[in-house]
């Protein structure tokens, strides 16, 4: 089903490609002799999830999931790339492989990159999936990093992303809890997210990003109950409230060690909201807002979403925008190639210190 595009909005994509590019260039020719050194080690969900998510189980290895790229499903929660390959695009070295492509023995010469141990679907304890939570991908990690000690896989350029923590609210209010106990599971998510990011530290990353929480309300799960022209208050206060424990508790990171910088939290809250215009009140938007928050493959009810196939017709469950270039969101949780692009553009600045 094809959607109207915005010109603004394209406009918008081609100016943050622009700025993208360039910086990309900038950094590989500052930092050329990094660019071969540079280790990159990913945690978490299907922000960062480069193709660690079980083929069998579908959802991202199917159609048409890719399609922008690299043109096939690739296990990348999007149409294209993900924050994982703008992150490191922007460091100035290439995407990772993913912990189960290395296990499979697929890519057995790429770990020179580093490594990707995020799984979608999972956060920092268990949740409605069952793939490996934060703590056992760190315990992969810990176990790459003893069985390859003589390969130098630490080194002094070596860096940490991490993007989780939404699954987990996910899995609670799944779960019939109420409100009333958010402030408690925000403390136990922070408390732990901080012994885990001691413990990747420990293992000899020098630096490491952690995403705060984007605007949960302006998700399409949540805008489509205002028919796409509004984002959810009420998930975006539990965003907020998240972040400024998870920013406390990054400084307090910071002022405890040598280094005040090891910690840098990228602001996936403010990324999303300027790229969606949010810095302004959003009642004053025009209807163009429709457009952003309007995931570009759904199902064709609510019963399907993005992918599904009738298992006893085969067809297709689904519609997909005339465009993928001019649609922010993806499907109804992740946001599109062009989407991740607009919102790694916001986070450059953050990103780099990171270098």
């Amino acid at each position: 089903m094809k959607q109207k595009t915005s010109l603004s909005l394209l406009c918008l994509f081609t100016s943050i490609t622009t700025v993208i590019s360039d910086a990309s260039s900038s950094v590989s020719a500052k930092r050329h002799h990094q660019k071969h050194n540079l280790k990159l080690f990913v945690f978490g969900d299907s922000y960062v999830d480069t193709g660690n998510w079980p083929k069998s189980y579908g959802g991202s290895w199917q159609q048409p999931y890719g399609i922008t790229y690299p043109g096939s499903p690739s296990g990348r929660f999007s149409d294209g790339r993900v924050l994982t390959d703008y992150i490191a695009g922007i460091v100035g070295t290439k995407s990772p492989v993913t912990y189960r492509g290395w296990k499979s023995g697929e890519k057995k010469l790429s770990m020179k990159y580093g490594m990707n141990f995020a799984y979608g679907g999972t956060g920092v304890f268990n949740t409605l999936v069952n793939q490996p939570n934060m703590t056992t991908q760190i315990d992969y990690f810990q176990q790459f990093v003893q069985q390859k000690q003589d390969m130098q896989l630490i080194n002094s350029s070596s860096i940490a992303i991490i993007s989780v923590a939404g699954n987990d609210y996910a899995t609670y209010f799944t779960s019939n809890h109420t409100l009333q106990g958010l402030p408690d599971l925000t403390k136990s998510i922070i408390n732990q997210l901080v012994y885990n990011i001691k413990r990747i530290r420990k293992l000899g990353v020098r630096k490491i990003g952690i995403t705060a929480m984007e605007p949960l309300g302006c998700l399409p799960q949540f805008a489509v109950s205002a028919s796409y022209q509004n984002c959810s208050k009420t998930e975006n206060s539990l965003a907020e409230f998240h972040n400024q424990m998870l920013v406390e508790s990054i400084k307090k990171l910071n002022n405890e060690s040598d280094d005040q910088s090891l910690f840098v939290v990228l602001d996936l809250y403010n990324a999303f909201s300027s790229s969606l215009y949010l810095h302004q009140n959003i009642s004053t938007v025009n209807s163009k807002m429709e457009s952003l928050l309007k995931p570009c493959c759904q199902g064709v009810s609510k019963e399907y979403s993005c992918g599904n196939i009738d298992e006893v017709t085969k067809m297709t469950k689904y519609s997909v925008c005339g465009n993928t270039n001019a649609s922010f969101f993806w499907d109804m949780i992740h946001p599109s190639q062009h989407g991740w692009l607009a919102i790694s553009s916001h986070l450059r600045s953050s990103i780099l210190e990171l270098v």
